[in-house]
This record gives structure tokens, C-alpha cells and sequence, in this order.
């Protein structure tokens, strides 16, 4: 029966298309390949009145099955997406995203910038309207590119220094590639969004000219305000401009400060720990024990000698002053349960010792500090350190034998 027919149709593009799904995650891409032609074919024989949207489906398999095929060229890859971009004008602009992307990835700068031009110019009725955002999208990915030819002018004229500022077509040129690139990188940022790439490039603009307050404004804002999504990096972007600008450490330690509590683990936190350790106030060099403390918490961090570093030495200082102890015994409670194992072992020990001895010497120092004297780890690092001769080895060993009390008190 006709209902029969349709229905055992429906089923077999099912099938066809969960083959297709398989063999791209296995990366099979000839029978991936092989597969979308029968489902391509399948939809062609398709004269049910059912909706069934496949374009979006050949697009994104299609697209993926080209980037990686082995057979694939940059001319076969260019004629499809150009199908696909006449497929559904509601995805022309995506497509045409995707299209530019691709080309970026191949080195094909040029090609990439015409075929952006191409789609900002298109117009297709109240679409134009509905595509707005991904239009916006289109000019500002076409800015990053007036910006990279930007930068190449720029790193030219100062590859010849004073002679090349005087050479006003490559000054004219430059500057006509930064009016380009400004208009569209401002407008995309305006956008509440996470925008790092266009940030990063408007900035380097502002600050190249001068502008210096328009860019603190613009990472202030992309930063703080509220109507943005949370976002680490604005952070980083804000803390390392006002670094380079000589800003005061209250400046620096405030934009530290939000990013050690949304990414406690984040490599720039040694250097948070350093300057709240120079600090002269209580809660500030406190701050800078928990801060240490939390970095060391993530597997990431469990060889980074600058970390133990850093948090031996603070350790340390409050051992031998006496004061203070509570901040260590506050920061170890929540601790004392998985650190041990985590990082204290006898195996962590002998590997340590094997591969990195200042990383060993420093773990042990605080191993010792917060686990006593008979902690598996301090005991088999300052007898592999005493027993090869090395002097700091025993230093270590006589400095945690004279403060084993502390252990007592902070345990």
C-alpha cells in the first residue's frame, strides 16, 4: 500500500543516515562518502508532501566528509558549499561563514576576503532583517581580515623604521585597512557575546594609535558588564593592558582577583600568589596562601615546581615567624582527606625524585610542614637527598625535625 511504502521509506533514509552518523565517527570517510550519495539520491525519489529539512543535514556531513576526505580538493570542496549555499537562503549567510572559515584554514586569505564581501553585499528581502546577527558576524570576520592586513603594513613599515613611516602609500594603505577594521570590530563588540578575537584586535588598534582610553573602556566593558557572559579571558585581556600600562597593583590585584574566583586553576594565579605575597597588608598575603592552595588542587598543577615553589616558601615563612598558623591549618582542613594521596605518595615521591629534584625538595618541605616528619613522602625524599650528599637535603631535614610540632597544631 501507498501508506506502506512511505513508511518503509521513511525508515530506510533513517538507516541510511545512522550509517553515515557511524561511519563519521569512526572516521570512515570513503564509506561515509559512499552512504551520502544514497541518502542524497533517497531524498530525490522522496514524493512524500512531509517536511523533512535534509539540507541542513547534507550541508553539515557533507562539509565534514570534504574537510577530511582523502580524495577531497579545495575545487570539489568550493563547488559544493556553492550548492549549498542556493539550497536555503534562511543558511546562505552561514554557509557563506563556513565557507570563509574553511578557506582561512588553507591559507587562502584573499579568497576568504572576496567571498565575505560577496555574502555582505547579499540581499534577499526580509531575510536581510532576519539575518542580521549573522551579518554582523560576516563584517566583522571580513574586519579581522582588514586587520591582519593591517598588521602585516604595520610590521613592514617598522621592519624599515623611520624610513618606512616616511613612504606615505604604505602609511595611507595601512591606515585605510584600520578604518576598515575599526568600523566593523567596534560594531560586533557592542553585542552582548564572547567576542575574544575581535576584542584582542580592536585593541591592538587602539593602542597602536594612542587611544589608550577607548581601549580600557572597551575591556572594561567586556569585562564587567553584566548584560556579557561570564568570561575569563576579559580578565586576562583587562589585567594584561593595564600591566603593560604601568597600572597600580590595586588595578592589577582587582582583575586577579575575578579571575582566581572563576578559574582558580589559571596559570596566571602564580603570578597572582607572588604579588599578594609582597603585599605589606594580612588579608592580601592570606588571600595569596588560599590562592596557591587552590591552584594546587588540579592535576595540571601537580609538577609545577613555581607552584611548590611558591607555596614552600610562604609555608615556610609562617613556620619559622610563628604567627599565622591558623591560615595554614584553615586552607589544610579541607585538604587533609585526599591530599595526601593526591599528592604525597611514596610512588609521587620516588617519581619526583627521579625526574625533577627541586620539584621534590619543594614538595617536601611542605609534605614535612603539613604532614609531619613521618609523612611517606618527606621520608623518602630527604633520605634520597641525604644519602646522595646534597646539602639542601639536609638543611630540609633538620628544619622540618625542629617545627614537627607545627604539625601537631595544625593537624
Amino acid at each position: 500500500s501507498s501508506h506502506e511504502h512511505k513508511l518503509n521509506f521513511k525508515k530506510s533514509k533513517e538507516l541510511c543516515l545512522s550509517y553515515i552518523q557511524d561511519a563519521v565517527l569512526q572516521k570512515q570517510w570513503k564509506r561515509a562518502a559512499e552512504f551520502l550519495t544514497f541518502y542524497i539520491e533517497s531524498l530525490e525519489k522522496d514524493f512524500s508532501r512531509e517536511y523533512v529539512g535534509p539540507s541542513e543535514i547534507i550541508w553539515r556531513i557533507g562539509t565534514e566528509i570534504l574537510c577530511h576526505h582523502s580524495r577531497s580538493s579545495m575545487k570539489e570542496f568550493n563547488s559544493f558549499i556553492e550548492q549549498m549555499k542556493t539550497l536555503r537562503v534562511k543558511r546562505y549567510l552561514k554557509v557563506c561563514l563556513e565557507h570563509a572559515f574553511h578557506l582561512l584554514c588553507n591559507g587562502l586569505i584573499d579568497e576568504a576576503y572576496e567571498n565575505l564581501s560577496v555574502a555582505e553585499s547579499w540581499r534577499f528581502g526580509e531575510q536581510t532583517v532576519i539575518q542580521d546577527k549573522e551579518m554582523k558576524l560576516i563584517r566583522a570576520y571580513r574586519g579581522v581580515l582588514d586587520y591582519y592586513s593591517w598588521s602585516k603594513q604595520k610590521n613592514v613599515l617598522m621592519e624599515r623604521g623611520q624610513d618606512g613611516f616616511e613612504d606615505l602609500s604604505v602609511e595611507q594603505e595601512m591606515h585605510s585597512c584600520f578604518r576598515k577594521a575599526a568600523v566593523n570590530l567596534k560594531e560586533i563588540i557592542k553585542i552582548p557575546g564572547v567576542w575574544d578575537l575581535f576584542v584582542k584586535c580592536y585593541v591592538d588598534l587602539l593602542e597602536f594609535y594612542g587611544d589608550h582610553d577607548e581601549a580600557r573602556q572597551v575591556l572594561n566593558e567586556y569585562a564587567y558588564n553584566s548584560k556579557f557572559p561570564a568570561n575569563p579571558n576579559a580578565h586576562v585581556y583587562l589585567y594584561e593592558f593595564l600591566k603593560r600600562h604601568g597600572e597600580s597593583k590595586k588595578s592589577l590585584i582587582s582583575a586577579l582577583k575575578i579571575l582566581h574566583n572563576t578559574v582558580p586553576s589559571h596559570e596566571l594565579m602564580i603570578e597572582f600568589n607572588t604579588m599578594l605575597q609582597k603585599s605589606k597588608k594580612r588579608k592580601k598575603r592570606q588571600l595569596g596562601l588560599k590562592v596557591i592552595f587552590a591552584a594546587l588542587d588540579y592535576a595540571g598543577w601537580k609538577e609545577n615546581v613555581k607552584a611548590w615553589s611558591c607555596l614552600a616558601r610562604q609555608v615556610k615563612q609562617i613556620v619559622i615567624s610563628e604567627k599565622h598558623l591558623g591560615w595554614i591549618k584553615q586552607e589544610w582542613n579541607s585538604r587533609k582527606d585526599w591530599w595526601p594521596a593526591f599528592h604525597f605518595s611514596r610512588y609521587l615521591a620516588k617519581k619526583n625524585w627521579q625526574e625533577n629534584e627541586s620539584l621534590s625538595h619543594e614538595k617536601a618541605l611542605v609534605a614535612g610542614i603539613l604532614l609531619g616528619k613521618d609523612c611517606k613522602y618527606f621520608k623518602y625524599v630527604s633520605h634520597q637527598g641525604c644519602k646522595a650528599q646534597v646539602k639542601r637535603f639536609r638543611i630540609l631535614k633538620k628544619f622540618v625535625n625542629k617545627h614537627n610540632p607545627v604539625y601537631l597544631r595544625i593537624s
